[in-house]
């Protein structure tokens, strides 16, 4: 049976779908949808029945989008907005509606405690290597975080030595996938097991990438590695895009590399929304919250608010 959220997740996906259009061939009344979207009615089981085969018929899967989509935030370059987008990305997701899960991956715990948790007492490496459930902090509503710090930089080589060591993650999320709509996983500075962890359990992966000669180098074995888990692991991967981050366009140099990114990169999604270079990102991390909630009428926080749009329209 569909429900109003999940009718509401599948058109927020599915933006170019026209709320009228689908009205009329459901024979709903005029802004039924349009109201529901904007969370002033709940649609009830006559329109949910009426609705369900015109979904479908645009693409609805019940099963497939009955589970989160799971994304990890890449780079093999440090600095160039992986922690900054997996936090905000999930906050502007959060604030459209979306049920959203951050996941803490890189073991200087910088995504944990840039949303305000320090040294916490269960963290995702104690899910990993000792059967525990994956522990789940609520920083918002529906905007929750399974937090990491230290701990975890000394478990690689126990987790690369463990049977199946590289599915834990995957294996600790299953669970977690019809309680959220996107999860996501920021991945530390290095193509090791906690990234690759991380592809192994996720739909896709989008990578972050500042306009600067430095973050070029190497890009090219971050893309193979993440052909290589999808070939021999992983078939679900893909490449959700670039996110162009931390962007002056002031800056000749960074005129220059971004048309060279899309010239060299252009068999890759190249997201048209750009994350502009913008102090109160700093100034948000160093107060222990996120962008929106720091500043919502910042450059970062308009940037990640359209980029979110852009992101899930296609994902």
């Amino acid at each position: 049976m569909l429900s109003h959220e999940q009718t509401i997740l599948f058109l927020r996906r599915n933006p170019a779908l026209s709320v009228s259009i689908l009205e009329k061939e459901a024979g709903l009344p005029s802004s039924t949808l349009a109201k529901a979207l904007n969370g002033d009615r709940i649609l009830n089981n006559k329109h949910l029945n009426a609705l369900y085969p015109i979904l479908v018929k645009y693409g609805y899967n019940e099963v497939q989008h009955n589970k989160a989509k799971v994304i990890s935030i890449v780079n093999h370059k440090g600095g160039v907005g992986k922690t900054t987008t997996t936090i905000n990305l999930g906050r502007a997701l959060n604030k459209l509606g979306f049920r959203v899960l951050l996941v803490d991956m890189d073991s200087q715990g910088n995504l944990s405690q840039a949303l305000g948790i320090d040294n916490p007492e269960k963290q995702v490496v104690h899910a990993l290597l000792q059967n525990e459930e994956l522990p789940v902090v609520s920083i918002a509503e529906h905007y929750d975080l399974a937090p990491s710090d230290l701990e975890l930089a000394f478990a690689d080589l126990e987790l690369v030595q463990a049977v199946g060591g590289v599915n834990q993650l995957k294996n600790k999320l299953y669970p977690l996938r019809d309680k959220y709509d996107y999860i996501l996983i920021d991945c530390p500075p290095a193509l090791n097991i906690f990234t690759n962890s991380a592809l192994v359990a996720s739909n896709g992966c989008l990578v972050t990438l500042q306009p600067e000669v430095s973050a070029m180098k190497g890009i090219n074995n971050l893309f193979e590695r993440i052909t290589q888990v999808r070939e021999r692991i992983n078939p679900e991967l893909m490449v959700e895009g670039i996110v162009l981050t931390m962007v002056d366009k002031r800056l000749k140099v960074h005129r220059d590399m971004i048309e060279y990114i899309q010239q060299t990169l252009n068999n890759f999604r190249i997201y048209a929304t750009e994350i502009r270079n913008n102090v109160a990102v700093k100034e948000s991390q160093i107060s222990q919250i996120n962008l929106f909630d720091y500043d919502e009428h910042s450059n970062g926080a308009t940037d990640y608010m359209n980029f979110a749009k852009e992101f899930c329209a296609h994902t």
